[in-house]
């Protein structure tokens, strides 16, 4: 057993990017390193509060951590939580994820 293969950590990475607007999401925040909501939106044809909805789930995942600044919160991409993902990815891929 690979004790670095997490199935329940793993299958939460993966609900958190089963949905196309937060692989979207993700992809932007790794593109300009950090952002305000307020600037994901404007990417994104849906509403700003979807889009918080979205930022939820990732920052609940661990994928997207979050920083008040003012009235705004800023979010980046939590790089060491996607790197376990891939790697998790990779390692099932290989047959280690049992």
């Amino acid at each position: 057993m690979n004790e670095k293969f997490d199935p329940e950590r793993f299958a939460g990475l993966c609900k958190a990017l089963a949905h196309p607007a937060r692989v979207r999401i993700l992809a932007h925040l790794m593109a300009e390193d950090r952002c305000f909501c307020g600037e994901i939106v404007k990417i994104l044809p849906l509403a700003q509060s979807t889009v918080s909805q979205h930022l939820k789930a990732l920052k609940e995942a661990g994928l997207v951590g979050g920083e008040v600044e003012g009235l705004c919160t800023c979010y980046c991409v939590d790089k060491k939580v996607l790197n376990e993902f891939v790697e998790a990815a990779v390692a099932l891929g290989r047959g280690n994820g049992k």
